[in-house]
């Protein structure tokens, strides 16, 4: 049995999200889609005698080999989280891969797999078909137990459908998700009480409703302690991803339901000025979030004596992107290490003018800052290159790679963990503070805006576009008539050329 593998089209880095587009033919139809219709997934299902050793492989078998070279080869290249695409690493030169079975995997031994696991597995499809309360939709059954199999490995790891794909997909243009409930915590209760459900929400269509309490979100049991931020943040994730509720009617018994973070809103750089310093709220990483920070400076039309880096509540992202946004304060200098089960360590560096370079910075930071968040937090506090305060972050070292099965599926799977550029262990520790920051957290940017003031610049830095920089100058030259205007002019306003290399929506018009 012999089959291809297309040569991938996407390579890119993402929240260490490495999305690797390619496609089974033998697992796949002309239409890019699962070749199951009109067939009932369980009707070819036998047991498997318990006295043989080998079992060759069927057609169902042949696609499951499929997969599994599939995610071989995606193996291959999810170190290329860096978001260039080393398709040589894939094509080998030519436009497909030449995937053949070799004779020696041509049969699957059952010791790779208990036959009673197997034949328990067959059991239990056969017995939930005949025998559970409502009728089950077979293609359900089996996108359930795929993504069984995948949350039982990590929480990072999941089976995506064709909403989750897509929404993960658009996150990397900018939208984070919800499961679209509010919440309060109710005193006389005790518990904390689902007070709104968006019509058409995840977890509307999973039958959440309005007056329902809610326990848990993933390993996380709720009680009087936390604030409603705390079960915000929780909630809130990066487009497309899931996450575990546990909720129940009143008095009833508690149900866990899976639901993925598919009620998006697109997220905003905001970026204003206080006192000369530049307060940039940025909310996660995307592949614009480089282009979209320089141009909230440019929009300030102000100079810029430090910048407030707030990465709170920030989800991470890609990683691509915070290593870019590292770029922009620093030259040369190691951003993060990444590790893989069969590669060795690799470390991304920043790239291009750090355009930033001379602003003074400080980072503010909170439990719910992660993975990408921390990779450039902690970076910028390596290189002693700015103050980071608050508190200690959330903890998410780990890389998942995206591997598309067909148009409208993929697998999020965990392919390799990051550390500090100094080494240091960032999964399940997090980035400590220089600077703890005390109090209601409504207060910590008024505490950081003190810190910064004393670090910030006599004099700021003022950017503009290199067009707008070169019609400065020209018009400077005509109205001044002598050098020391010039000069003091220049003094006032230091010029960053190149501040944005794709032109803007604006600009096109």
């Amino acid at each position: 049995m012999s089959s291809q593998l297309l040569k991938p089209a996407i390579l890119t880095g993402l929240l260490g999200l490495s999305v690797v587009n390619m496609s089974a033919q033998a697992a796949t139809n002309n239409n890019g889609k699962i070749n199951n219709k009109g067939k009932n997934p369980t009707a070819s299902l036998q047991l498997i005698s318990l006295n043989t050793d080998d079992v060759p492989l069927d057609d169902g078998a042949d696609y499951l080999s499929d997969i599994a070279d599939m995610l071989e080869s995606a193996d291959q290249v999810d170190d290329s989280i860096d978001a260039v695409a080393d398709e040589s690493a894939l094509s080998n030169g030519s436009d497909a891969i030449d995937t053949d079975i070799p004779d020696e995997v041509a049969q699957v031994s059952l010791n790779a797999i208990s036959p009673e696991t197997l034949k328990t597995f067959v059991a239990v499809v056969d017995l939930v078909r005949r025998e559970y309360v409502d009728a089950v939709n077979d293609e359900e059954l089996f996108n359930n137990a795929m993504s069984g199999m995948l949350t039982k490995l990590d929480s990072h790891a999941e089976f995506l459908d064709a909403e989750a794909y897509e929404n993960l997909r658009a996150f990397t243009e900018g939208d984070v998700g919800d499961i679209g409930i509010k919440v309060q915590y109710q005193p006389k209760e005790g518990y904390w009480v689902i007070t709104e459900v968006i019509d058409g929400s995840p977890a509307d269509k999973k039958g959440i409703a309005v007056g329902d309490y809610l326990h848990q979100v993933d390993e996380f049991k709720l009680g009087e302690e936390e604030e409603s931020n705390d079960i915000d943040q929780l909630l809130t994730g990066i487009a497309g991803t899931q996450v575990d509720v546990v909720t129940s009617k009143a008095g009833r018994r508690k149900h866990t339901t899976t639901l993925q973070r598919n009620n998006n809103h697109p997220q905003i750089i905001e970026t204003r000025l206080v006192d000369g310093m530049a307060i940039i709220r940025l909310p996660a990483f995307q592949n614009n979030s480089r282009e979209k920070l320089l141009q909230s400076l440019i929009d300030l039309d102000a100079p810029v004596t430090a910048v407030l880096l707030d990465m709170r509540d920030n989800p991470g992202g890609v990683l691509a992107s915070a290593v870019s946004v590292a770029s922009l304060f620093m030259t040369d200098t190691d951003v993060v290490q990444v590790k893989g089960r069969q590669s060795d360590s690799r470390t991304l560096s920043t790239q291009g003018p750090a355009l930033l370079e001379a602003l003074p910075v400080m980072v503010l930071q909170n439990r719910y800052s992660a993975s990408a968040a921390e990779v450039l937090a902690s970076s910028l506090q390596a290189q002693k290159r700015a103050t980071i305060l608050g508190e200690v972050s959330y903890g998410k070292g780990s890389v998942q790679s995206v591997i598309p099965l067909n148009d409208e599926q993929a697998v999020k799977l965990t392919v390799a963990n990051y550390m500090t550029a100094l080494g240091k262990k960032i999964d399940g520790v997090g980035v400590e503070p220089d600077v703890t920051l005390l109090g209601n957290e409504s207060t910590w940017e008024h505490q950081a805006l003190d810190l910064l003031r004393q670090q910030a610049l006599p004099s700021g830095i003022r950017f503009v576009r290199k067009a707008q920089a070169e019609n400065n100058a020209h018009y400077d030259e005509k109205a001044t008539k002598n050098e020391a205007t010039k000069n003091k002019v220049a003094q006032k306003n230091t010029l960053i050329k190149h501040v944005v290399e794709k032109p803007t929506a604006k600009d096109k018009l």
